[in-house]
């Protein structure tokens, strides 16, 4: 039997029965069960293998193609549907199509032994002995590893990360020094995001290994995740020394640390370095794309995503980073490409809602309405079944925060934390006018715009601790415990932590602005270590809102924003928590409406100031004339001057907002309390 009919992906309805026929051998009752799975849901990934695989012990070989062409369709970029073809065609004695599905199958996953040694094999049958001594070695690496190791590595490589870190995380108990297995239990936490995880592990591993490279460079990556880009460049440093063979990439690493210190001219330099040695490298383009953009260099954005688009055909992000401009408009030939590149099947699914973003975009800007709506419902519903956010989790925290925050367990806690003034926090809802406040501040000559800073998000991690129980969590009930001297602490570590971003001006200046919206739902953790920060609620007519939140493509988090359900929910989740906090802490926060800003943007700018201390300057009604970085998908918006015509754009698409106005309810006008 073929090594790949014992590996397994994801657990799926009936998949434990299911491996255990194919291991019996009776592929007839495989064929049986996968068509119960498969009648409930005919895209289910792991059933089509496992009737292909089936088929074809059976003999069934022509079966077995189009079942892993159904596959195909929906799942490309999964490594076994490419082993289980080359297996196929070995069957039908066609040499060179089993060579190219084996060679496709580990370019995508090189935790495949079953492909490696049918890779050698065929090789040798060609006299193709530098190839096959190849796959020989790749064989010989994989046999040294115990087979759990290959196994969760070879799921992790097809993305199946809860199931990998089943498997491996047992073994580590056993084997704790296991370099190996720490190594992917860091790799699955950097791909869930679960970035402090994966940096214990990653540094556990140097300290035993320290000439492990690729370690390095992934906690050089993590690093850059977590915001510690001068640790990042210090170990990328070390890297380029050791290791020149991987300068570039490590080049690479460093102009994205340059990015997040905000040196961006430095950034542009390197990137553009990297790309005259290798100049089809579409990545590259996108980085240096996104990097021009942040410092208001349009056409050079322009220029450099439509090269990577260029380079790498079908690339998603490429074509959505276009269209995330917001100011750009699709040429004619674009837009066919857009609607061409639908119909491609090869696509992974990132590209493909990525695609559909950016033509939701180009048919809005034509007054295709309809056709426009359809591609943002198809792009959330495809990004939404990557997620796994829990609309129940974030509800339940909620009412846990009223429960402890109460008026009286701040009154016990007076006086407590770091009395520095020093940052502004504007929280709310995205897309809801926060980048607009923010360069009103950043024009003000005492005030450091910033970025959406992950500093507050982070701390609270660590309060939930590691593998945090849903239905008994440590946060937000910590709170209660926590001392006056720890609060002191945290609040001298998110200043300590966030002076690194505030160089954007010639010299430090009073005040700097933490623009992350998800922040409002850990205003009592602030209170309590930062009572003097200034807390400015930007708050936006909900069905304007949220509706600009379904049309918007997050580059990570706020994945509530990709189903009318999830977003209207969290809308009056946001309203409900809003109020508490207005209830237990009077007079604390400052409420702006996007659309009381346009109506009159001098009475709100001096309000705004008023609130935070400041003296009027005239560059603060000006904003638009600002130099500054801008990294938020409103960049390009806020290097203009106010245009009302944005306010009502989401009434192009009501005729299909009925079921959002229905999930907001009451929330159409208690937003306004």
């Amino acid at each position: 039997m073929d090594t790949n009919v014992a590996v397994t992906s994801t657990p799926i309805t009936g998949s434990a029965h299911i491996r255990g026929l194919l291991r019996a051998r009776d592929f007839a009752a495989v064929l049986v069960a996968t068509e119960h799975v498969l009648a409930t849901d005919a895209t289910d990934r792991d059933a089509l293998l496992f009737r292909a695989i089936a088929q074809r012990y059976l003999g069934h070989i022509d079966q077995a193609l189009s079942t892993l062409s159904q596959l195909a369709e929906h799942h490309p970029q999964f490594s076994r549907l490419h082993e289980e073809r080359g297996h196929c065609f070995v069957h039908q004695k066609r040499a060179a199509e089993a060579i190219a599905s084996f060679t496709t199958a580990v370019t995508l996953n090189h935790a495949l032994p079953a492909s490696w040694s049918m890779l050698e094999g065929l090789y040798k049958m060609q006299h193709k002995n530098k190839d096959a001594a190849i796959a020989n070695r790749q064989v010989a690496i994989l046999h040294k590893l115990p087979p759990v190791i290959v196994i969760a590595t070879g799921l992790f490589m097809d993305r199946d990360y809860e199931a990998a870190e089943l498997m491996i995380r047992p073994y580590l108990l056993e084997h704790s020094q296991d370099t190996e297995a720490m190594r992917l239990l860091a790799r699955i936490g950097m791909a869930r995001k679960v970035f402090d995880d994966a940096e214990i592990l990653l540094s556990a591993v140097l300290e035993l290994a320290p000439d492990y490279h690729v370690a390095r460079a992934e906690y050089a990556e993590t690093l850059i995740d977590l915001q510690r880009h001068e640790q990042a460049r210090a170990q990328l440093a070390q890297l380029m020394q050791v290791d020149p063979s991987n300068t570039q990439y490590f080049k690479q690493l460093d102009a994205a640390a340059l990015v997040g210190l905000g040196r961006h001219d430095e950034a542009v330099a390197s990137y553009q370095a990297l790309i005259a040695e290798r100049p089809n490298d579409a990545d590259l383009h996108l980085s240096l794309a996104h990097t021009y953009k942040t410092l208001g260099r349009q056409e050079e954005s322009i220029t450099s995503y439509r090269q990577a688009a260029v380079v790498r055909p079908g690339f998603g992000d490429a074509y959505w980073s276009l269209a995330n401009l917001k100011t750009y408009r699709f040429t004619d030939d674009e837009l066919v490409a857009l609607k061409t590149l639908q119909t491609n099947t090869t696509l992974s699914v990132i590209d493909r809602y990525h695609l559909l973003f950016a033509l939701g975009k180009a048919l809005e800007d034509r007054g295709d309405y309809a056709g426009s709506f359809q591609a943002y419902e198809q792009g959330n519903a495809l990004q939404r079944a990557q997620s796994r956010y829990s609309a129940d989790l974030i509800e339940t925290n909620t009412r846990r925060q009223i429960e402890v925050c109460t008026h009286e367990f701040f009154i016990k806690r007076q006086g407590q934390g770091v009395p520095d003034a020093d940052p502004i926090f504007i929280i709310g809802l995205p897309r809801s006018g926060s980048t607009l406040i923010e360069q009103i501040l950043a024009s003000h000559s005492l005030v450091e715009g910033t970025q959406e800073l992950p500093n507050i998000q982070q701390l609270v991690s660590n309060l939930r601790g590691r593998d945090p129980d849903p239905t008994n969590p440590r946060y937000p009930y910590i709170l209660n415990d926590l001392s006056a001297e720890e609060l002191r602490q945290y609040g001298l570590q998110y200043l300590a932590a966030t002076r690194v971003q505030r160089q954007g001006k010639p010299h430090q200046v009073p005040f700097f602005i933490d623009k992350m919206p998800n922040n409002f739902r850990h205003l009592g953790l602030i209170r309590l270590m930062l009572p003097n920060a200034k807390i400015i609620d930007a708050r936006r007519e909900p069905m304007a809102c949220c509706f600009s939140n379904l049309k918007q493509l997050f580059a990570r988090g706020q994945e509530f924003t990709y189903s009318v359900p999830d977003i209207a929910r969290y809308y009056r989740t946001y309203l409900e928590l809003m109020r508490h906090w207005d209830q237990v802490l009077p007079h604390w926060i400052l409420r702006v409406h996007h659309e009381d800003v346009v109506d009159d943007l001098g009475a709100n700018v001096r309000r705004i100031l008023d609130f935070c201390g400041l003296k009027f300057e005239p560059q603060c009604v000006e904003f638009h004339k600002t130099q500054r970085s801008v990294r938020t998908a409103s960049s390009e918006q806020v290097r203009q001057p106010i245009f009302r015509e944005g306010l009502d754009q989401w009434r192009h698409f009501e005729p299909w907002l009925d079921p959002l106005k229905q999930a907001l309810g009451d929330a159409l006008t208690r937003y306004r309390e």
